[in-house]
């Protein structure tokens, strides 16, 4: 199972990625092993996780959340906390 996450970094910036554990993946971003952009910008939180179901569905979501102005990703999260 895969799934898409965001990041809130501690700057307030946005990072989007995809991964099978996400808890496992926030670890590596928090040691400096995940993504060069998370680096040196802790503390990161997950906001905002999808179950994506295949890694080409996965990387599909990714693309498409990736181009969503910050507003639209900022709502995902909002929704997702409505739920």
């Amino acid at each position: 199972m895969w799934y898409l996450y965001i990041l809130r970094c501690g700057d307030g910036t946005l990072y989007t990625g995809i991964t099978t554990d996400v808890e496992k993946r926030l670890e590596a971003h928090r040691v400096g092993k995940g993504a060069k952009y998370t680096r040196g910008r802790g503390p990161l939180e997950v906001v905002y996780r999808e179950v994506c179901g295949t890694h080409s569905e996965a990387l599909r979501r990714e693309l498409a959340v990736k181009a969503m102005p910050r507003e639209e990703k900022q709502k995902l999260i909002e929704n997702l906390k409505l739920l």
